[in-house]
């Protein structure tokens, strides 16, 4: 039988966040370097997730110790004489993100970047793991089992395999003959009939996509928390992470079935077709592509547009939320300054780390690479009279690269070449290595046309028309707030950032009358531009007055409204993108 390495995982103790862990590596190296990764495959930043090793020993199989040299901030150093060394260490884990490690009382979310120590010269062996759950607590991984164990091809396949561990009873369904489980922490939902169904649907529109499931078996961990939202796929299960209170609107459940679809559209687009330049990946450091605009932001296109399809958001509500999209992209002042090419490829150190100056100096490769996808999309229908669009892409890159091989840093753009049948050099150009206003002529060939409008309040996402005649202009200010009246970001060119408003300043007053963040924008909007008013603030405890002369507000709102008198080819071509026909009344699916 071939070597493995072998891992034993307690939680003796849940109150303390500690997991224990027991790895035995087999007879090898003279030396055995035994290293921790600084980040998680699928969220692009160092994470350092050594600082919460402690307490690691080694000793021979027979329990003889060993001497452990510290060398680095993420390697432990093991004199092993060739012989198989077993190490045993505790891990903190408090932190509930679909990134990170997660336990307490209720449960333990273990995903394996921060748990499981791994050496390069054992990587690619099988890995084994062994645990040792609570009383009256299931252990639930998307790994087959083997005598108890879990069961990893290799190291890749186990840190892209989270484990869930608590009194959960799973729920169940079948998706294109596969079978599929959610477990929930945090509440079950109101109708989780409804949530297996829904998810069902999702799930076989995808695979109807890509002609089948690349997988035995899948695995949804759903944590429903108090604040917070986000996904991080892996190779046969996905970590949603997502606020209880919104599934009681049609809107937070719309939100989740994004969520979901989201990740699960990555089973084939980032776990198996994906950049080269992450074959293999390296956890030692950051690992660079240009390519996440198309692997991210063409996901981002799709989670909406997979709702739609599976006919669970109507095609009005699709082309609103695409609207709010836009408002977004538009909202931004870093895509006049980062091309989408660099977004992806500084997400290290951009992205991930986001400051007060983030909105002016950078743009996500998430939302406009959404944007750009679904230009691309367009493009290419337009391109093949509808024949074809960017499913046909998709599916030659699947065809190509599904194996893992990894696409070329210019190969999303040489696909798209192939199947529209045309030089879409221009586009990429512009889209990708510029920082342009996109092109939004394309959207006519579905019969579209984007509009701009001021916003009606602070909580306007944009997406929808003027509810009523566009109002006389409004005085901005031209800053954002975090908590009730604290500046987060002072926008680039901006009123306030030539009068001298800092980020953090906490506003006190508006010409000489008190005023938290609700009332001083509402009170610029009643200014006219051109006026001056005078801001009060504490500016590191001190009571400072700035002056600022009004601008005028933005319209930087957008909406998508239908050309008033459609050709044909428009209608059939909107029908063919959005499975909809032109007259289908709004709200309908």
């Amino acid at each position: 039988m071939s070597p493995s390495v072998r891992y034993r995982v307690s939680l003796p103790r849940p109150h303390s966040h500690l997991v224990e862990v027991e790895v035995t590596f087999p007879a090898g190296p003279t030396v055995l370097d035994a290293l921790m990764p600084v980040w998680t495959p699928g969220s692009y930043l160092v994470r350092e997730f050594a600082r919460h090793v402690q307490d690691l020993t080694a000793t021979t199989q027979d329990g003889s110790p060993l001497t452990v040299l510290r060398v680095d901030k993420q390697t432990w150093r093991v004199s092993a004489g060739g012989q198989a060394v077993t190490l045993r260490y505790r891990v903190y884990a408090n932190e509930l993100t679909v990134r990170t490690s997660h336990v307490d009382g209720t449960h333990a979310y273990l995903n394996g970047a921060t748990v499981f120590l791994y050496t390069e010269a054992t990587r690619g062996l099988e890995h084994q793991v062994t645990v040792d759950a609570p009383p009256s607590w299931s252990t639930f991984c998307a790994l087959g089992q083997r005598a108890g164990a879990f069961i990893a091809s290799d190291y890749d396949t186990l840190v892209d395999s989270p484990f869930e561990v608590g009194p959960h009873t799973p729920l169940s369904f079948t998706a294109a003959g596969v079978p599929h489980d959610i477990i929930v922490w945090g509440d079950t939902p109101a109708d989780p009939e409804r949530l297996c169904a829904d998810f069902q649907r999702l799930c076989e529109v995808q695979a109807r996509l890509f002609g089948g499931l690349p997988l035995q078996r899948y695995l949804f961990l759903l944590y429903l928390t108090d604040k917070g939202r986000g996904g991080l796929e892996h190779q046969a299960s996905t970590a949603l992470l997502f606020p209880r209170t919104a599934l009681s609107t049609g809107r937070g459940w719309e939100d989740l079935l994004t969520l979901a679809a989201h990740e699960y559209f990555h089973l084939w687009v980032v776990k198996r077709v994906k950049p080269r330049a992450l074959v293999p990946f390296d956890y030692s450091k950051e690992n660079y592509t240009s390519l996440l605009w198309a692997f991210e932001g063409t996901t981002a296109y799709y989670d909406n547009l997979i709702v739609r399809r599976a006919g669970l958001m109507s095609a009005q509500r699709y082309l609103t939320r695409m609207g709010e999209t836009l408002t977004a992209l538009h909202s931004t002042p870093g895509r006049r300054t980062q091309t989408l090419l660099e977004a992806s490829l500084v997400s290290w150190v951009k992205h991930y780390r986001p400051d007060e100056n983030s909105p002016n100096s950078a743009i996500s490769y998430y939302l406009k690479g959404e944007v750009v996808s679904a230009l691309l999309d367009l493009e290419i229908r337009r391109a093949t009279s509808d024949t074809r669009g960017l499913d046909d892409v998709l599916r030659l890159l699947w065809r190509r690269h599904g194996d893992g091989s990894g696409v070329n840093e210019d190969g999303v753009e040489a696909a798209a070449n192939e199947v529209a049948g045309v030089d879409l050099t221009p586009f990429f150009d512009r889209a990708l290595r510029t920082t342009e206003e996109l092109d939004y002529s394309v959207l006519a060939h579905v019969g579209l046309e984007m509009n701009f409008r001021i916003r009606e309040s602070a909580s306007d996402r944009g997406g929808t028309p003027p509810k009523g005649k566009e109002s006389k202009p409004k005085g901005w200010l031209g800053v954002t707030l975090k908590g009730s009246a604290t500046v987060a970001t002072v926008l680039d060119g901006s009123p306030a950032q030539d009068a001298g408003l800092y980020a953090e300043d906490d506003v006190v007053a508006l010409d000489g009358w008190k005023a938290d963040g609700a009332a001083l924008m509402s009170r610029c909007e009643d200014r006219k531009p051109g006026e001056t008013v005078r801001v009060t603030v504490f500016r590191r405890d001190r009571l400072v007055e700035v002056p600022v002369v009004l601008g005028a507000k933005p319209a930087e709102a957008v909406w998508l409204s239908r050309v008033d008198k459609p050709s044909e080819a428009q209608k059939s071509a909107y029908q063919a993108w959005l499975g909809a026909p032109w007259d289908e009344a709004p709200g309908t699916t």
